[in-house]
């Protein structure tokens, strides 16, 4: 089943590490939902099969009040077909996700919150600039699930030079004395343009420590796996039978529409590509017309998008789905390309199935990139 994701484009304020596209004034909330509205309509036809996954991100698409986000749900079950029990989430900030909001979002068809609380601690929410604070952190979890939302997801983000092994620890207990079923977790990634990048350039920060990022990953991988989590993703942890539908989706080339500026959809053979700029987006869907661009993927683009997406997660890449999707010569090559990885135990060989190691885990993107075969006649 086909999955849809929505970009809502606002922030309260800027979280310094962010690059992800949105703004801070919510001055044209109004007209963006309309063009959302219309750009769902616009593409009605790009999906004929049921839908399975709904995911509104940005952004924060809790910041929206909660009959706009029921203006773009009403649109999309007129114009799709969404199965009974699909996988409906939206992003959420700690600080706005009080009684009111929960009851609020509890009346539409969501059943599934991922709330950004990326850490407990107060002084790195702070460094984070993030705009709640730990006690409402840990608040909003515990209100959610008395409303009945069970169905948790929770951001943390290790590597920055605040978090100690201590404080990592304490994170990762909490989550799970809060018996939440999926975590998602990042490495500080230092984004050019961002906040972090201009402050560590200036000297006013401490660049990211590799070394620790790497540790903190390889401890929450095995704390969590103690726990009985699967690590089905390079970022994702979840108790069996909990992984997100539709991130998963992703990683396994499931076609998606993608709605709102900066949002990307797939169609196996197609990747779409909305402009990031609420003006222009604004402007084009007022003309009736997509702010899109085009790309085709030859067999090349398919391969490499495959070897990416398939690697990071627990599946692995099926050797013989490349045989028979791509070829034999791609198969030939991508078997020289893995010796090194094999040899040094970044990669196994499962069934025919490409799975990383533990130690391969921290250098997928490494690994996928000496993968990729480059189609040598491309003009």
């Amino acid at each position: 089943m086909a999955g849809i994701y929505i970009h809502i484009p606002f922030c309260k304020q800027a979280c310094h590490y962010c690059d992800f596209h949105f703004s801070t004034s919510l001055k044209y909330a109004d007209e963006m939902v309309d063009a959302i509205c219309k750009e769902i309509i616009l593409k009605k036809d790009r999906i004929t099969e049921q839908v399975g996954s709904i995911y509104f991100g940005g952004g924060t698409p809790s910041v929206l009040p909660t009959a706009a986000l029921a203006k773009i749900f009403d649109t999309l079950t007129t114009h799709f077909s969404i199965a009974a029990d699909a996988e409906i989430t939206i992003e959420t900030n700690p600080d706005d996700l009080d009684a009111k909001k929960i009851a609020e979002l509890r009346q539409l068809p969501v059943n599934r919150f991922s709330i950004g609380v990326q850490s407990f601690f107060n002084e790195d929410l702070l460094w984070m600039n993030r705009a709640h604070n730990a006690t409402e952190a840990e608040t909003c979890i515990k209100r959610s699930q008395d409303a009945g939302f069970e169905n948790l997801s929770i951001d943390l983000i290790y590597g920055y030079p605040l978090l100690t092994d201590e404080k990592w620890l304490s994170n990762i207990n909490t989550v799970l004395s809060l018996q939440i079923p999926h975590i998602s977790a990042y490495s500080l990634t230092v984004e050019p343009r961002t906040a972090l990048a201009y402050s560590i350039k200036k000297g006013r920060q401490i660049p990211v420590n590799e070394e620790q990022s790497a540790a903190q990953f390889i401890f929450l991988a095995e704390k969590l796996g103690l726990a009985a989590f699967d690590h089905y993703e390079i970022s994702n942890f979840s108790l069996p039978g909990r992984h997100a539908v539709h991130n998963t989706n992703y990683w396994r080339g499931i076609p998606y529409l993608g709605i709102g500026p900066s949002a990307h959809g797939f169609n196996g053979n197609v990747r779409y590509l909305n402009v990031a700029n609420n003006a222009k987006y604004l402007q084009q869907l007022a003309l009736g017309q997509l702010a899109e661009t085009v790309e085709e993927l030859d067999k090349y683009d398919r391969f490499n998008e495959y070897v990416m997406t398939s690697l990071r997660t627990m599946w692995g890449t099926d050797l013989q789905k490349i045989k028979n999707d791509f070829g034999s010569i791609f198969l030939a090559e991508t078997l020289e390309n893995i010796k090194p990885f094999l040899k040094r135990d970044w990669l196994k060989n499962e069934n025919n199935t490409l799975v990383l190691t533990q130690d391969g885990k921290l250098f997928a993107d490494y690994i996928a990139s000496e993968i990729f075969l480059i189609n040598e006649h491309h003009e």
